[in-house]
């Protein structure tokens, strides 16, 4: 089976074309090209912690730093975790990018 971006997995509707765009916005991890392709995924689809305004438990988070507790108990962090082992691109990393 194919690796799932975050919005695959959490149906989320707020990819571009999603159902709750209107009301909530197209999520920045479905846009943000700086890490496209980190895990497989598309842009900031399999590293959506570490990317600011993602949507969980239906609402709108804010920064890394403020939202990192709920991320690690997410199941979809825990199966891209899982999926990628130790080949899993750090956090830090992945900010690095996301700010270049």
């Amino acid at each position: 089976m194919a690796k799932q971006n975050c919005w695959e997995f959490k149906n989320c509707g707020r990819e571009p074309g999603g159902n709750k765009v209107a009301e909530m916005g197209v999520c920045p991890a479905a846009t943000e090209l700086s890490i496209n392709g980190i895990h497989s995924g598309k842009n900031a689809g399999r590293a959506c912690w570490a990317v600011t305004g993602t949507l969980c438990g239906n609402k709108i988070q804010g920064t890394f730093a403020s939202k990192l507790s709920n991320c690690l108990g997410c199941d979809f962090y825990k199966i891209v975790s899982n999926e990628e082992g130790k080949g899993i691109v750090t956090a830090k990393e992945i900010i690095r990018r996301l700010k270049s």
